[in-house]
């Protein structure tokens, strides 16, 4: 991904490593050969999911334990991300950066506890700024690297607090992939839709009365978007049934364009 040839083998931090597209993130990288640093807040999980990458891959897999929604954590995965050169300990940077972890609420924002709100605000925009500032500072004196930032097609309608954070990803990514693609640096949204994972499990919300056509499953989502990732694109929006979407979203009225429920994973 924009890494140049080196000994080492290149190496990928994922964000939300354990589960639906962070964990088949993990997958796709080590079967091709990438190196991995998972973060996740379930340490056992954690672990299991390490010891499987590396028994069937043979790849070096490191694991931190982290809830990015509180600060300390975060501090600790944005000096792995800003590690610049190899360690002691073996150490290697990070040539690409997988900004996925995140969570839904289910109330609508009036009902919300702000505290929760708060919360997502900072899981979904503050962790992915402070973690694509680290990675840019060490890879860009190296001319390589990328960043993938898991945003939704609900940024492209109005979705509450949910859909303005996606909205967020989406424009920064943007902006940064203009900027920094030039200096050897890539950066990526990925803005799936209804994805087969434990996203809406954990929300407690039924998917039930979603059209089977509009689910995607995680393999084919991650494939499409590291094929993305590749071509140096700034969006990445897979299969055509969402590219319709998005582009209708765009001209549909807002009153209309947010009834639709649009979460990803």
């Amino acid at each position: 991904m924009n890494a140049k040839p080196t000994a080492r083998r290149p190496t990928a931090l994922i964000t939300g490593a354990t589960a639906g597209i962070g964990a088949e993130f993990a997958r796709q990288l080590a079967a091709d050969g990438h190196d991995l640093v998972l973060v996740a807040r379930d340490r056992e999980r954690l672990e299991r999911t390490a010891a499987e990458l590396r028994l069937a891959f043979g790849v070096r897999v490191e694991v931190l334990v982290a809830d990015l929604g509180q600060a300390g954590a975060l501090a600790t995965v944005e000096a792995r991300v800003a590690v610049s050169e190899p360690g002691d300990d073996a150490t290697a940077p990070i040539t690409l950066l997988v900004n996925n972890a995140g969570f839904g609420l289910r109330r609508q924002f009036d009902e919300s506890d702000v505290d929760d709100e708060q919360r997502l605000l900072d899981v979904l925009v503050t962790a992915p700024m402070r973690l694509c500032h680290a990675a840019l500072a060490q890879m860009l004196p190296h001319g390589s690297g990328s960043i993938v930032n898991i945003a939704s097609v609900a940024g492209y309608t109005p979705r509450g607090s949910y859909g303005a954070a996606k909205a967020w990803l989406l424009s920064f990514s943007r902006w940064a992939n203009i900027a920094y693609r030039s200096r050897g640096v890539s950066v990526t949204a990925v803005a799936p839709g209804l994805v087969h994972t434990e996203f809406h499990e954990r929300m407690r919300v039924s998917g039930a009365s979603v059209p089977g056509f509009l689910w995607l499953d995680a393999e084919r989502l991650v494939r499409l978007a590291l094929a993305d990732v590749r071509r140096g694109r700034a969006v990445s929006i897979p299969t055509l049934r969402y590219k319709l979407i998005v582009a209708l979203a765009r001209v549909l009225p807002n009153r209309l364009a947010a009834k639709g429920d649009l979460r990803p994973q």
